[in-house]
Parts: structure tokens; sequence; C-alpha cells
């Protein structure tokens, strides 16, 4: 029985183009549905995927994002299109405010496709991500069977790729401060490249070329993809780095300005299960953040829900805790589950993890064997919110970014827009700075306003925060508790200008 394709609603927001689009204006033509939301790392991951298919299929196939919000802040429609900016989207998408899509065409998980024959009917559903090979083989068959043979209006639907940004930063994802020598790096990932800089904003180096790709070699035709965490290893003078869209660990010498690769493959790993190898010739799986404790590099592997680590003496890398299941589980090694880690911060005997999907924040002692343990948030995958307290009775959204300073941890609470205090100690969790909605606001404490705050570090009186939607870095001052935005006057967009150096 041929089930007929519900329809698209017409009152939604619609992004990335002009008007709402219908499927029966679309009547002669190949329709993937692709149900997602922008937190969702399985669903970074098939983006490339749906590029490809468009490239490579239209104007006879046309592709439609379904952005069906998990989180709450996701169900904001600038939010949204902030991710299509973000990340590049050149597809139509179709916010589905209130899950009526999802729940129309019966979608049980993120993401999924829905395949819509030329005659508007659903021929196919595939939930999960390495689905490209099944997609196009449906897509060739549908316009091979066409009955007139015809190619499909060769306009098609009008979308075009968001422009770059020409601000001096675009969605920075993480920071890391060294008062020792007064350094700040900035991951502008949207820029693809690492800005150094004085703790003042006195702009020292920028490393990358601003153009997405991989390429070692000189610090200014260095190529990244959407870098994000970052591990300072000031004797030896090496910035190491998640490059997380190439899936790979990269090296930055900062003696003599080269940029040099150090593990992963460049494809993305499939593999969920603990395992290991040779640093060059092990596929990685969207490394999100590090740090580094003696010898060892730690890896938050948010692509397959593991924490990660290098050996830099040995040049291997293997899995440190994690069975590969999206979950929260604490325990040993052979039990432990993370879900999307994407922050990582340490005090020599323990790894803090950001654990995003679940909205907590986990410990891990660096024992023998090693043990997790949750340190505040429910540990529960739809358990979310903003909510201060102690332990399983706090509430975050998304937490993306963490870092630990005296003692203390402090928490980039992305979706609530807000950054928290965690005593380790207790559980105890504190809003100190944000109010809890997006927005660009100075000012004290929670008089401020953050937009998805990803990344926070550490130096002297200040945290430095990634305040990502704002393009912006943010300095709070923890004595006042005074918030303001780090002035980057010698920075510009690699769309704009290249900045000279020579004068710095």
């Amino acid at each position: 029985m041929r089930v007929r394709a519900p329809e698209l609603p017409q009152a939604n927001p619609w992004l990335n183009t002009p008007s709402p689009l219908s499927l029966k204006a679309l009547r002669g033509q190949v329709v993937i549905l692709d149900f997602w939301t922008y937190g969702c790392i399985n669903c970074l991951h098939v983006l490339p995927d749906l590029k490809f298919l468009e490239q490579t299929y239209g104007p006879q196939l046309v592709v439609i994002g379904v952005h069906t919000a998990k989180f709450e802040h996701e169900s904001d429609a600038a939010s949204v299109q902030a991710a299509i900016a973000r990340y590049q989207i050149s597809h139509l998408v179709l916010v589905d405010c209130d899950r009526s899509l999802w729940d129309q065409y019966a979608i049980k998980a993120w993401p999924t496709f829905v395949v819509i024959d030329p005659q508007g009917y659903v021929v196919a559903t595939l939930a999960g991500e390495g689905q490209r090979p099944a997609l196009e083989a449906l897509v060739q068959r549908l316009i091979t069977a066409r009955p007139d043979g015809a190619a499909a209006d060769p306009a098609g639907p009008v979308f075009s790729l968001p422009p770059a940004l020409p601000t001096p930063l675009a969605f920075p994802g993480k920071v890391l401060a060294d008062p020792e020598s007064d350094t700040l790096f900035i991951a502008d990932s949207g820029h693809h490249r690492i800005v150094i800089t004085r703790l003042d904003g006195t702009l020292v180096a920028v490393v990358g070329s601003g153009q997405a790709g991989w390429r070692d070699g000189d610090e200014s035709l260095a190529q990244f993809s959407s870098p994000q965490g970052m591990a300072l290893d000031l004797q030896q003078q090496r910035l190491y780095l998640a490059d997380t869209g190439n899936h790979r660990l990269r090296q930055i010498d900062l003696a003599s300005h080269q940029v040099s690769t150090l593990a992963g493959t460049g494809t993305q790993s499939r593999i969920l299960f603990p395992h290991g190898g040779k640093a060059l010739e092990t596929a990685l799986n969207s490394p999100w953040d590090l740090v580094q404790v003696g010898k060892t590099i730690y890896i938050a592997m948010a692509g397959s829900h593991q924490i990660w680590q290098m050996d830099l003496a040995q040049d291997t890398v293997q899995t440190f805790m994690g069975t590969g299941a999206e979950f929260c589980v604490d325990g040993p090694p052979e039990v432990a589950a993370f879900a999307q880690p994407s922050g990582l911060a340490t005090d020599g005997q323990h790894l803090f993890v950001a654990d995003s999907e679940t909205s907590s924040i986990r410990a891990i002692a660096l024992t023998t064997p090693p043990q997790v343990k949750t340190l505040c948030g429910s540990g529960d995958l739809f358990e979310f919110g903003d909510v201060d307290g102690v332990g399983n009775q706090v509430r975050l959204q998304h937490c993306l970014g963490l870092t630990q300073a005296a003692g203390t941890l402090w928490i980039a609470d992305t979706y609530n827009h807000k950054v928290k205090r965690l005593d380790p100690t207790t559980g105890t969790c504190q809003t100190l700075f944000g109010q809890g909605q997006a927005g660009l606001q100075e000012g004290a404490g929670t008089a401020a306003l953050f937009s998805e705050p990803a990344g926070v570090t550490a130096a002297h009186e200040y945290l430095y925060v990634a305040d990502t939607n704002n393009h912006a870095i943010r300095r709070l001052h923890l004595p006042s508790l005074a918030v303001t935005t780090l002035a980057l006057p010698q920075l510009c967009s690699p769309q704009v200008c290249w900045p000279d150096f020579s004068k710095s």
C-alpha cells in the first residue's frame, strides 16, 4: 500500500527560501526530508552527504531539513538560522515548531531521512548516519523511473549558501588562556583558524588561511575545518588542537610557526566499540576538546560518545572511557557511557567532562582502573532545564564548555546562555553570569547577556568565554562579576583582509 506523504505546513518558519514550499508544488521531483536538530553531532555528520546529493542530482532532487528540536532553546527559529550560518547549510529548512511533522511521519530519532517520490508518496524512511549509499541508490532509481523520463523544472526551489560572516570572529567555539605567557588562544571555528592574542586582546598571530580544508605547513597557508578545543604544552612550545571537521588532531609549533597532523586519517571513524592504534593510522570521530596531563592528551570524542587518550611518547591513540553507547552510566571503563562529551578540564587527578547531551558534568578519577561519576545534572538524555542546586537536582541545558581554576569548575551552560560555578566536592552548582536568554549585553553577573557560550577558560582574576553566537570573546572579572567584551581591534575577517603582524 502506497502512503501519501503528509503535506508541509505553510505557516511555520521557512529558512533559506523566500517563501514556503509544498509537496504538491514539488511533484515531479524527488524530495528528501531530513529530520534533524542542530545540537546533535549525528545530524551534523550527515550534512556533507546531503550536500553531495544536492550537488549531484539537483534540480531533480530537493532536500528539505525539518528542524525538530530536542532542547527547548533549539526550537527558536532565530537559533536555527544561526546554526544554518554556522554550518553553511544551503538547502531549505522548515522549523517544525510543534513537532507536528515529527509525529505525522512517525519519526523516532535524529537524524531520520524520509524519501518521497515524484508522485508525492513515501518510499523509504532511513534513520542514522552512513545512509548516503542507500539514499543515492533510491534517488537514482526514482529519477530513472520517472514516467516521462524528463528532468524536473530546472529552476527548482530557491536557496543559497549563507554568506561568510565579515565579523573578526565567526562562531568561536573554544578559548584557552595561559597566564604564564600572557597568551589567549581562540578557536575561530567559523573562520576555520586559530587566533592568538595577548590576554588584553593585542593580536599576536593568526594560524590558518581562513578556508576550510586540511593542509599542513606554514601557519599562513595551513587549513583547518571547524577547529574546537586546544591544549598547550608551554615547555615544548606546542599547541594541540581538535580539528573537528577533519576528524584529526593537529599541532602548531609556536616557535617555528609550522602546523602538522598529530592523529587521525581524515576519515570519520564508524567504529563505536573501544579500540585504538597508531595515531596517524587510526580514524577519529569529531574530537571536540582536549586536555593534557603529563605525556597524555585526553580527547572528548563527541562523535563516538567516548573519552580517548593519545600517548605522545608512543604516538598511539585509544579509547580511554566509554562503551560507545549514548547514555550516562557511571563506573569503570567496561560499563561507563557518555553522550556527546564536548568539554574537558583537569586538576591533574581527575578529568572533568561536560556531557552535553545529558546536560551533566562528569568526573573521571585518574586511578587504576579509572572511575567515572556524575557530579551534577540528571544524567538523562531528556532531562534538562535551568535549575541551580546540588547534584542530581541541578538542571543544565546542553553544556559545552568547562574549565578548572583554584578548585572550582566553571561551566559554559550553552543553551541556557549562562556561566555557572560548580563545587566538584559538594556538587553545588550556581549561576554567576547570564540572565538565561540570548543576547549581547555587558553588566555585572546575572545582568549580562550571552548567546550560546561554548568555551570557557581562566587566567588571573578573569574568565574568558567564547560567546559563540555573538561572535565575541567575553571577559568576566571574578571579584566584581563585571562582564565586558574583549576588544580585538587588529583582527579582521579573512574575507575582508589579512592582518599585518610586523607592527604587533
